[in-house]
């Protein structure tokens, strides 16, 4: 069943990026790894090179999981707001496209979650 306001609703979104003191907001899932249920969002700077969310990022948000001390680097297969991507790790996010609000998912070929059933 469709609804219809009865007034024009005005709302200013309290996440524009201009909230985020020069930080964008990413969300970053990882596939296959439902112990973290859904993709984390975090504030990160546009500059931010990739090689520093994958060295020093990634690593805080992830490691807890036991799969990730066998992350193969290499064979990472990433997407960019559903199209593929294939990181310039010296490169900006922002040089790269990833803006405010984008989806960066990453897949680990070989590791599919605790026990090999994606958790």
């Amino acid at each position: 069943m469709s609804v219809r306001a009865t007034y024009e609703y005005r709302a200013t979104p309290r996440d524009l990026q201009e909230n985020f003191h020069g930080n964008q907001l990413v969300y970053i899932g990882w596939d296959r790894h439902l112990m973290f249920c859904s993709p984390v969002c975090l504030p990160l700077p546009p500059f931010m090179p990739f090689g520093v969310l994958v060295e020093d990022v990634l690593p805080d948000v992830y490691a807890s999981h036991p799969d990730w001390a066998r992350v193969e680097w290499d064979s990472i297969e990433w997407t960019l707001d559903g199209k593929p991507l294939v990181p310039d790790m010296g490169a900006s996010l922002a040089d790269q496209g990833i803006g405010h609000k984008s989806l960066i998912r990453f897949r680990t070929p070989g590791l599919d979650g605790i026990g090999g059933v994606a958790s």
